[in-house]
C-alpha cells in the first residue's frame, strides 16, 4: 500500500520517497508479499502510536522476595478507599507487596502459589484448587485480616475451589475438575453455598474453567448476563439472578468457541469479555453473534493470529497465560509463556495495532494504584518506569513490511534517512532487506557514554556538525526536535523492507518515518 508513501522527483535516475513508520503494528496474518507498508513483519519492544512507534519503557525493582525463587505467580490489587494494597503469593505465603518492606502474613501456608482471586465488597478471595480458599480484608480501622473464607455447603469440598467471579450481586466459585459451580446468597461474603451442576446442560463435557458477568446490548436494551465457560469451549449464558428460582433463571443459549487456556482466561474489555483460547484472543460479543459465526476477522488477535496460534499450540499447558488492561498507557497486554521465558502480545486499545514485548520474565501482572507491576522469579518489578530493564539494555527491533515503491522494476537503495525523536544521542542499526530475503545484521557490543552500544552498521551516535547545530538535546523530551540524518545503504531489489534496530539503557526513542534515496531502471548494478 502506497497511499501514505510520499515520493519526491529527483530527475531520471535518483528518487526520494518517505515511508511512514509502521503504525499499523505487527502483522502475523497476511502474506509478506501482500502486506501493506503500514505493518511490520517484526515489531519487538516498539509500541505503535497514531503517527509514530515508540520504544517501550523499562522496569525497576519494586520488592525483592526472600526465598528460593519459583516465581511470584500471583499478584493482585486489593481496592478499598485509603487502604489500597498489592498482595503477592510467593512460595507458600501471601505477602503484603504494597511497598518494598512488606512481609508475609503470619499463620497462612499454601500448597501452591498459583491462585485465582476475586474481590467482592471489601473481601479478596484466594483460590488454588488445593487449599481452603483464603479471604483477606481491611476493616474501617485499617486493621488487616486473612483467614479461611468462611463458606460451607452440602457436598462441598473447599479445597477443590479453584476460581471465582462476581455476577448478579453474588459470589460464584468453580469446583476443580467438575462442571459444578457454587454460589452464595445475594450480598453474602460468607455463609452457605448452593451448587449448580452444569453437567446436566453441557453438551461437550469437560470441566468448568471460568464464570463471568457479561453486560451486553442485544439491540433491545442492556442485558446483564452470567456466563460459564468450559474447558471444551462451550459457553453457557444465563439471564436472571437466582439459580434457585426457576422463574428468575433462564438459559439464553449454548455456544461453542475455541478451547480456553487456563483459569485466568477472561478479561473485561470495553463492555465485552475477551477470552484467551487456542485459536486466539476472542471477544464474546462478536464470536457469539449468529451473523459472525466462523469469521476469523472477529477474533481480537486476528492481525497476529499466526503468532498466537504458534504459541498456543506449543505452550498452552504452561503456566502464565493472563491478560490485563493498562489504561494509563492505552494498551492491553497478553502474557504468554514461551519455552523457559515469556513474551507479551500488546495491543494499542485506541488503534487496534499490535506489537510484542520481550525481555520481561513475568509470571503474573497487576495494576496497582494506576501503575503496572509484574512478578518474576524472586522479585516484583514496577513496569513502565525508566528507560532500562533494571539497568540492562532494552533491545528494540522492527522489520517493516515490504514495498515495491509503486513499481516492480529493479531498484538500488543508496541512502536512508530515519527521522526520530529521542531524549539523548543513541545508536541504531538501520538497513534494508530486499525481495523477501531477511538478513540479520547484529550489533557489536561496546558500551559507550550515551546509554547504548555501538552497532556494526549505520552508527548513529556521531552526528554531523550540521545536525548538532539544528538538534536540541534536552531533558525535556517534548521540547526535542525530530532528528534527521542520512546514512549509507547498499541494497538492490524490487521489493524493499526497512529494518530498524536499537539497543539502549537510557533513552526514549520515537521513530516517525524514513526517507529513502534510490535509483531505478537499467545500469544500477
Amino acid at each position: 500500500m502506497l497511499s501514505s508513501i510520499r515520493a519526491v522527483n529527483r530527475g531520471n535516475r535518483s528518487h526520494d520517497v518517505i515511508i511512514p513508520a509502521p503504525v499499523g503494528g505487527l502483522n502475523a496474518r497476511d502474506a509478506i508479499s501482500a502486506m501493506g507498508a503500514q505493518y511490520a513483519i517484526k515489531m519487538d519492544n516498539y509500541f505503535p502510536l497514531g503517527s509514530s512507534v515508540m520504544l517501550r519503557n523499562g522496569y525497576v525493582v519494586h520488592k525483592a522476595m526472600s526465598g528460593s525463587a519459583g516465581g511470584v505467580r500471583t499478584l493482585v490489587a486489593y481496592k478499598k478507599p485509603n487502604y489500597n494494597r498489592m498482595l503477592a503469593v510467593y512460595e507458600t505465603k501471601i505477602y503484603n507487596a504494597s511497598t518494598s518492606a512488606g512481609t508475609a502474613y503470619a499463620g497462612i501456608t499454601l500448597t501452591n502459589n498459583e491462585c485465582q482471586t476475586i474481590q467482592y465488597k471489601n473481601y479478596l478471595y484466594f483460590m488454588n484448587g488445593a487449599d481452603t480458599p483464603k479471604a483477606y480484608y481491611i476493616d474501617d480501622n485499617g486493621d488487616e485480616y486473612i483467614a479461611d473464607w468462611g463458606f460451607s455447603g452440602t457436598g462441598l469440598t473447599a479445597t477443590r475451589i479453584i476460581a471465582g467471579a462476581v455476577s448478579k450481586e453474588r459470589l460464584w466459585f468453580v469446583e476443580k475438575n467438575t462442571l459444578k459451580v457454587w454460589y452464595g446468597g445475594a450480598g453474602n461474603i460468607s455463609g452457605t453455598l448452593n451448587s449448580l451442576d452444569l453437567s446436566q446442560i453441557s453438551k461437550l463435557g469437560g470441566e468448568l474453567v471460568a464464570v463471568a458477568n457479561w453486560t451486553l446490548d442485544g439491540g433491545q436494551g442492556i442485558d446483564d448476563l452470567t456466563i460459564f465457560i468450559t474447558s471444551e469451549g462451550e459457553v453457557l449464558i444465563y439471564s436472571g439472578s437466582n439459580p434457585s428460582d426457576a422463574s428468575d433463571w433462564t438459559l439464553k443459549g449454548s455456544y461453542h468457541i475455541a478451547k480456553p487456556i487456563g483459569y485466568r482466561c477472561t478479561m473485561k474489555y470495553q463492555g465485552d469479555i475477551v477470552v484467551i483460547t487456542e485459536d486466539g484472543y476472542m471477544p464474546l460479543a462478536k464470536m457469539l453473534s449468529v451473523s459472525n459465526t466462523g469469521e476469523t476477522s472477529n477474533i481480537f488477535s486476528d492481525t497476529i493470529r499466526e503468532l498466537v496460534s504458534d504459541r498456543t499450540t506449543q505452550f498452552k499447558k504452561k503456566f502464565g497465560w493472563q491478560s490485563i488492561i493498562f489504561s494509563k498507557k492505552g494498551f492491553a497486554l497478553f502474557n504468554v509463556p514461551v519455552a523457559q521465558q515469556f513474551e507479551q502480545h500488546v495491543i494499542n486499545i485506541n488503534t487496534g495495532a499490535w506489537c510484542r514485548f520481550t525481555g520481561l520474565r513475568a509470571f503474573s501482572w497487576c495494576v496497582f494504584e494506576d501503575d503496572l507491576y509484574f512478578g518474576s522469579d524472586d522479585t516484583i518489578f514496577k513496569m513502565d518506569d525508566g528507560y532500562s530493564d533494571n539497568g540492562s539494555e532494552i533491545e528494540g527491533a522492527i522489520e517493516q513490511a515490504y514495498t515495491n515503491l509503486g513499481t516492480p522494476a529493479l531498484k538500488r537503495v543508496s541512502l536512508i534517512n530515519p527521522r526520530s525523536k529521542c531524549s539523548t544521542k543513541y545508536q541504531l542499526v538501520i538497513y534494508t532487506n530486499t525481495d523477501f530475503v531477511s538478513r540479520n545484521v547484529n550489533y557489536v557490543t561496546s558500551i559507550g557514554s550515551v546509554g547504548g552500544s555501538l552497532w556494526g552498521v549505520a552508527k548513529w551516535s556521531n552526528l554531523s556538525a550540521e545536525v548538532d547545530a539544528n538538534y536540541k538535546w534536552s531533558n525535556n523530551y517534548d521540547a526535542v526536535l525530530i532528528n534527521s540524518q542520512w546514512v549509507a545503504n547498499s541494497a538492490v531489489g524490487s521489493s524493499i523492507s526497512i529494518v530498524f534496530k536499537t539497543k539502549t539503557r537510557g533513552n526514549r526513542i520515537e521513530w516517525y518515518d524514513t526517507q529513502m534515496r534510490y535509483d531505478i531502471g537499467s545500469g544500477i548494478l
